[in-house]
């Protein structure tokens, strides 16, 4: 497989290299953590050349003795050496039984700069504080963003690599494979294994096939608003019962194992956050197309979705805004930074148009408004709102 160098995530691991922090790599399954690894292990290679690099891989049998804490810790500290820098890799950690007992005594040492990726149905980071005495600083990995596919496949047209990239998204493993429907075979198992191996048996679910429809259910509607009341009258037929406890229970586990994320509802004009009917994106938009097929595509909620993990990767706060009965699809907030962004495949249509940029125009204040859309052309302005590109836009703010 090719391999390119995710600078973004990479930048991060380098600006805290030998800080005290235990240093977490988090993201959906398959989304490259322990290639980011892999790649950081390089760079500590070039830049400190004497460096000592204890390395375990639990995914490789060879380390298949060390699956207890007590053999983990004691590997580690045989392979200590005085004197220069000790970087402790450790990958899948939370394969090993008691990991968190080995991890902390080594912290606590102060003698490694400790670095780990886990499956994140089981390293949450709810928990990090919880499971680690001491501080730790956690990078989040999102699958492969427009900007890293257009660098893969060495495209140079981003209209065209655009809806390309719509298609097949950014699940880097399934690039090697030569059809759609091969690609989508592998995405498809990347997350029936999420849901299956991970969730399952984090949380000892009972009802498979209960879960298995509210998968497909929220898959079917990114972007939509979500009661759990609803949705479990929805599902609840014949043998199978659902109530919304138990939904939103499950909405609970698939984005802590970072399957989906969600997007909480504030009003525009009484500056609150509104307590029910959230939204659901998925953490890469390929999942949606593996799972129920391309048949009746809504490229408007596939991009939606792109755009909403694309302010996440870049760090935003992400809401959907209320106003006066009508819906902004985003308000995205990072520090002092405030934008109002609508998302739409298409605006040529005078009345569509209308109906994305009139709840902008309502907006009073001085922030930022823009339409993200296909016009393939340069950004212009309307009143104040700025009409962008979508592929434009998610080339900008780098990889």
């Amino acid at each position: 497989m090719r391999l390119i160098e995710r600078a973004f995530y990479l930048n991060q691991l380098k600006n805290v290299m030998g800080t005290p922090d235990i240093k977490v790599i988090t993201g959906v399954r398959r989304s490259g953590k322990s290639k980011l690894l892999e790649s950081f292990m390089e760079y500590v290679r070039t830049h400190d050349p004497k460096a000592n690099i204890i390395h375990i891989n639990f995914n490789l049998q060879a380390y298949e003795n060390l699956l207890e804490y007590h053999a983990l810790h004691d590997y580690i500290e045989s392979a200590y050496v005085q004197e220069t820098g000790n970087y402790v890799f450790i990958d899948e950690v939370q394969m090993c039984s008691g990991f968190e007992r080995a991890v902390n005594s080594l912290h606590a040492s102060e003698k490694y700069d400790i670095y780990i990726t886990g499956s994140n149905a089981f390293l949450l980071s709810s928990d990090l504080a919880t499971l680690f005495t001491g501080r730790t600083f956690e990078i989040e990995v999102y699958p492969f963003s427009f900007a890293e596919f257009m660098q893969y496949f060495e495209l140079t047209d981003p209209y065209t690599a655009f809806q390309r990239y719509i298609q097949e998204g950014g699940m880097s493993g399934s690039y090697l494979y030569k059809t759609q429907e091969l690609k989508y075979n592998y995405i498809a198992d990347v997350f029936n294994t999420l849901i299956v191996r991970d969730i399952r048996r984090k949380y000892r679910i009972r009802n498979m096939p209960l879960m298995e429809r509210f998968c497909d259910f929220l898959i079917d509607n990114i972007s939509n608003q979500v009661s759990t009341r609803s949705v479990a009258a929805a599902l609840s037929s014949g043998q199978m019962k659902a109530n919304d406890r138990t939904i939103s229970t499950y909405l609970k586990y698939l984005c802590n194992a970072f399957a989906f994320y969600k997007v909480r509802r504030y009003d525009i004009q009484g500056k609150r956050y509104l307590a029910s009917n959230d939204k659901y994106y998925l953490s890469d938009h390929s999942f949606k197309y593996a799972k129920l097929g391309t048949k009746n595509a809504d490229y408007g909620r596939m991009m939606e979705n792109i755009i909403a993990i694309e302010l996440l990767r870049r760090g935003y706060e992400l809401y959907a805004g209320v106003l006066y009965q009508k819906e902004i699809d985003f308000v995205a907030i990072r520090r002092s930074e405030k934008i109002y962004i609508q998302v739409s495949s298409s605006i040529d249509d005078p009345d569509t148009f209308k109906r994305e940029v009139d709840p902008l125009l309502k907006i009073k204040d001085a922030y930022p408004k823009m339409i993200l859309t296909r016009t393939r052309q340069e950004a212009y302005q309307y009143e104040g709102v700025q009409i962008v590109d979508a592929a434009d836009w998610l080339l900008q703010g780098g990889k």
